[in-house]
């Protein structure tokens, strides 16, 4: 169990410390991301930005991730999903386009209206609090992908065995320090996981090292 995301931030900036990795910037993924990339951006001497990417929710169920979006509009649908919910193409377009409204209207919010930082021949660091579907990690490792960058990694405290598989298709290395075949929820391994508000995200970019 981790205290609350800053315990775990430093206990990811630990374990990356030790594997020596070397990274040009960190990008968290708002809100919840920012107080666990914190510190494992300090402790890798790295910039810190953000990375957005908004969930699909299924029809009559949100929280169901048909797949997300990131702000520069790339996509990853769950297909077999999609096809088991029998959800229809003009429902898929309706909500990819609805979210990647609200993906570039939060990234403008954090950025103040500039883009993801040049990140051409970088080495990046995707970080998330958890991964439990893996839809939000996905969008957001295929935005940063096509940016140029040198190398796309991703670190997190815990996830679900299957997302982390999964993602490993995605990134060049994925780092985590849990993956419980128990996995339910993200939150279920904090003691405390309340909600990141906007204010205290943008407190934590604020604070370079």
């Amino acid at each position: 169990m981790f205290d609350d995301r800053t315990d775990a931030g430093e206990r990811l900036a630990a374990a990356l410390e030790d594997r020596d990795l070397d990274v040009d910037v960190v990008l968290g993924i708002p809100r919840g991301a920012l107080p666990v990339a914190r510190p494992v951006a300090d402790a890798l001497d790295a910039h810190l930005d953000v990375v957005v990417a908004r969930k699909l929710g299924a029809p009559q169920n949100p929280e169901v991730a048909l797949g997300a979006v990131a702000s520069d509009g790339s996509v990853w649908y769950n297909d077999d999903l999609i096809d088991r919910l029998n959800v229809s193409d003009d429902y898929l377009a309706d909500v990819r386009a609805e979210e990647a409204d609200n993906a570039r209207e939060k990234a403008d919010r954090y950025r103040e209206g500039d883009g993801l930082p040049d990140l051409q021949g970088k080495r990046v660091l995707v970080v998330d609090d958890g991964v439990a579907t893996g839809a939000t990690a996905t969008a957001c490792l295929r935005q940063v992908r096509d940016t140029g960058a040198e190398w796309v990694g991703l670190a997190v405290p815990v996830g679900s065995p299957r997302a982390v598989e999964d993602l490993e298709r995605e990134a060049d290395e994925v780092i985590a320090l849990r993956t419980p075949a128990e996995f339910r929820a993200v939150g279920q391994f904090y003691h405390q996981f309340g909600q990141v508000s906007d204010e205290e995200a943008l407190e934590y970019l604020a604070r370079e090292s």
